[in-house]
């Protein structure tokens, strides 16, 4: 009975914002974009609050005290005892895998050198060119070739001259193989998917970041091995999943212990309701205003790589949700399952790119405009998922 109670009021309580969340979402893009045109200055104050690696901005400041209210509201609800049962149901945890690293950073590739490529080749220029830092460990004289690329001095600095399509194709590549291991909560918790579930597949899948980032990223480049970014990963892996976890723990616990179960649920639970929601707005008003300028700038540029990253955000969902049918997936676990796969861990692919390339390359670019079609683009798939619950046995 208490638990009916509870999944009424929290019902109540999100569909005044679910129910409009797309307006409220194209009003927050836009008053994003507004605040970047109208206070620069603003803008260009909280992009400049980071925490660096190595001279490249890993973790946003004001983007993870967001990301932390987005987090913590689903991590108090998630009962660590279905996270134990989660973990022993291995075919949802084998097709995320599947599905992460065998299958969606070579269609990542293939559609992107298809579009950018091919496609959107002279819609970009071929005369067009980027300059790139020249590959970690690499040392050669301007004039030399390497790869599709010249070195060349640039204000007396080697650069490494490649296409500029090229550029934009390598940010894209640092987003497939960068799967969604924070945000992914977010959506799975939208599409009322197993909170468990979703936790236990962040942890393997932020574990296995760790030996399969730089490998398959060093094989789709072709610039030599990756370096993998440990502490890049380790860090936001830290901030964005580690903090609201344990303080959603000790939180759940805290409050179980001094007022009950009972309270917890239905009074406790009750009030972080839009808290979630709210963070995201926010977050989607500081992502716009931070690239406010790159947008109005390159309205085109941004057009030419977002529609090849549409696409196989929608392409690996859907071959995850197909799958998940197939396999005889529970709803509340093939939701999370097609949406870790869909998103993208965009803070490490951003930190990757502007290490190995530079901040201000076509392949960092790439990466920015993933983040700003991450949420429209997640928003959609989980109004997808909804709506299509009843295809799901349980």
């Amino acid at each position: 009975m208490t638990s009916k109670a509870c999944m009424t009021k929290e019902s109540k309580g999100l569909g005044f914002f679910e129910r409009y969340l797309t307006i409220w979402v194209i009003l927050c893009i836009l008053a994003g974009i507004l605040l970047g045109m109208s206070a620069p200055e603003v803008a260009i104050f909280l992009d400049g609050l980071a925490i660096t690696v190595h001279d490249a901005p890993v973790v946003s400041i004001p983007i993870a005290v967001c990301l932390f209210f987005m987090m913590y509201p689903i991590m108090v609800k998630i009962d660590f005892g279905e996270v134990l049962k989660a973990g022993k149901n291995l075919r949802p945890v084998a097709l995320t895998l599947a599905v992460n690293w065998a299958v969606k950073p070579f269609t990542m590739y293939a559609i992107s050198l298809l579009f950018l490529g091919s496609l959107f080749y002279t819609l970009i220029g071929p005369e067009a060119v980027d300059y790139v830092k020249l590959p970690l460990g690499l040392d050669l004289p301007a004039g030399a070739r390497h790869g599709a690329g010249e070195v060349v001095l640039v204000d007396g600095l080697r650069m490494l001259m490649v296409p500029l399509w090229r550029s934009y194709l390598a940010g894209c590549i640092l987003l497939g193989i960068a799967p969604c291991t924070a945000m992914v909560l977010v959506w799975g918790y939208l599409a009322r998917g197993n909170d468990g579930h979703t936790l236990v597949m962040v942890a393997i899948n932020s574990l296995t970041m760790l030996f399969l980032y730089g490998p398959l990223g060093g094989f789709l480049l072709g610039v030599g091995r990756l370096p993998v970014p440990w502490q890049a990963l380790l860090l936001s892996i830290g901030i964005y999943v580690a903090l609201p976890l344990a303080a959603g723990y000790i939180t759940r616990r805290w409050i179980v212990a001094a007022k009950g179960e009972t309270w917890f649920k239905n009074r406790f639970l009750h009030l972080l309701t839009p808290i979630t929601i709210i963070a995201l707005l926010v977050t989607l008003i500081l992502l716009f205003s931070f690239k406010g300028d790159v947008i109005v700038s390159n309205p085109l540029t941004i057009l030419w790589i977002a529609i090849p990253l549409f696409i196989q955000t929608v392409l690996i969902f859907a071959i995850a949700y197909a799958a998940a049918k197939v396999l005889r997936l529970s709803y509340r676990d093939a939701a999370p399952s097609a949406m870790i796969g869909a998103s993208n861990h965009f803070e490490v692919a951003i930190a990757t790119a502007t290490m190995l390339f530079g901040i201000s390359s076509g392949a960092a670019l790439a990466t920015v405009v993933g983040v700003l079609i991450e949420v429209p683009v997640m928003l959609m798939l989980v109004r997808v998922c909804l709506r299509s619950k009843d295809w799901f046995a349980g």
